[in-house]
């Protein structure tokens, strides 16, 4: 589908910035956020151009903002791509060719705009707290009294938009300012996922990997494993680190992956989210019906090519398997409510389930496959909680996505249908450095980590 109107605005006020690049208009000012979140361009610097700017861009000085900016390339053997502007000539001693700019900036020599944008939005400070009714497993005793229970919930859930997407979003490179819009998208990493001219390839990753005493990845376990295996979206669960300050999270997120986007979902005393290393244009969290002290957080992802990809990052109680189904209806519905049906969907996360013959899997069925084969270990065991005998966590995508999954692989290692993480039993670990061995046996890790991955046609 097309992308979101608030996107597409947003990429052409933000070539309209390069204009004086082409010797036209009035100077522009230094770009700052727009009030629905913004667009800004990536800073560069001529040293670190590969690090920081995007596959097809190049890091050129533009004196009308006095530093140096990623800015795609093109000629007359290599357009734009977008009807309404137009590849513009460059000038200054730095470049060479011509730059992609709204179509009235300069004398056309080929019409086309670079279609990406990398939009931001800030994140907050998790408010701790909250009562669950889930009574299974040291992972899931409660911290508190959640006082407001729905604090940070979306209060217009069918508009999918976070009432204060901008509050606090930095023009730097991914530096948080702290406050609490409850996502913070960060800056692009610089890359693009190795993505070519035809096709994307995308792993995904669920993670419950919170170790230690507080459901938090404050030990290090957590962010070894799901750096080691370098997913480009990650379903988190007990997104929990230091004082769940906006930088602390940032910092977590950095840690991960260095400038990715994310979201997390407030008012949770062990709050889902994810991370993207695309642009990450519309976020919130739908009310689970079972727990107050959590919800389901979704993602609108801008990845490559027409359609965007939804992702929602879900905790499922270990009560019961009834509960278990409740949850699963109350997601299915939402999903149906709010997604549009031609773009990608993945559900992924902690689901606590005790086989895959619980009800919750037929729930989910309406609106992602479920069928195996499943990932597996090296050993072929799919097992996912600490004990390897129960299908705990899982990456459930609809069809238009499971046609393009295709085998992880890492180093030397190829896993058909895709990876569970476990230290305990991958070799050789200098594939995923810098996991170590006993990063999934830590004390309170009761998960492994679940990897998919897809080759997405740009088209």
């Amino acid at each position: 589908m097309k992308k979101t109107l608030t996107s597409l605005l947003c990429a052409a006020v933000s070539l309209t910035l390069l204009s004086l690049a082409c010797g036209e208009g009035s100077p522009p000012q230094v770009p700052q956020p727009l009030e629905d979140g913004g667009v800004l361009w990536t800073e560069c610097s001529p040293e670190g151009a590969r690090e920081d700017c995007s596959q097809g861009e190049s890091c050129i000085f533009v004196a009308s903002h006095d530093r140096h900016l990623c800015v795609r390339a093109c000629d007359s053997q290599t357009a734009c791509e977008h009807p309404d502007a137009v590849c513009c000539p460059s000038s200054g001693e730095e470049a060479e060719g011509g730059h992609c700019v709204p179509s009235n900036a300069c004398v056309p020599t080929d019409a086309g705009v670079d279609g990406g944008s990398n939009e931001e939005t800030d994140g907050g400070a998790l408010e701790d707290g909250g009562t669950s009714t889930d009574d299974g497993g040291t992972q899931e005793e409660d911290a508190g009294v959640d006082p407001e229970p729905d604090a940070g919930t979306d209060p217009e859930p069918d508009a999918g938009v976070d009432p204060e997407p901008d509050a606090g979003t930095e023009p730097d490179a991914g530096t948080d300012a702290g406050t609490d819009a409850g996502t913070d998208a960060g800056t692009d990493a610089g890359t693009d996922g190795g993505t070519d001219a035809g096709h994307t390839p995308i792993r995904v990753m669920a993670s419950n990997l919170s170790s230690g005493n507080y459901q938090s990845y404050d030990p290090g376990h957590g962010i070894r494993l799901i750096k080691g295996v370098d997913p480009d979206i990650v379903l988190m669960q007990e997104f929990n680190y230091g004082s769940n300050s906006a930088a602390d999270i940032r910092s977590l997120v950095d840690q991960i992956a260095p400038g990715f986007h994310y979201s997390r979902e407030t008012g949770a005393q062990i709050p889902n989210g994810i991370i993207s290393r695309w642009p990450i244009i519309q976020f919130g969290q739908w009310p689970d019906p079972q727990v107050s002290n959590r919800d389901f957080a979704w993602a609108r992802i801008d990845i490559p090519g027409p359609r965007d990809l939804w992702a929602v990052s879900v905790h499922l109680l270990t009560s019961s398997s009834s509960n278990r189904n409740a949850e699963a209806q109350a997601i299915v519905n939402q999903v149906r409510s709010q997604i549009p049906e031609d773009d990608y969907l993945v559900i992924g996360g902690d689901l606590n389930t005790d086989s895959f013959s619980e009800s919750c899997f037929a729930t989910f069925r309406q609106v992602v496959t479920t069928a195996g084969p499943h990932p597996a270990d090296h050993n072929g065991n799919t097992g996912t909680n600490r004990n390897r005998n129960k299908p705990y966590d899982q990456v459930l995508v609809d069809q238009d996505l499971r046609q393009y999954q295709q085998a992880t692989v890492i180093g030397s290692s190829t896993f058909p249908n895709g990876l569970v993480l476990d230290s305990r039993t991958y070799r050789p670990l200098s594939e995923i450095a810098p996991v170590q061995s006993g990063d999934s046996s830590s004390s309170n890790m009761q998960h492994m980590g679940v990897v998919k991955d897809f080759l997405v046609p740009n088209f």
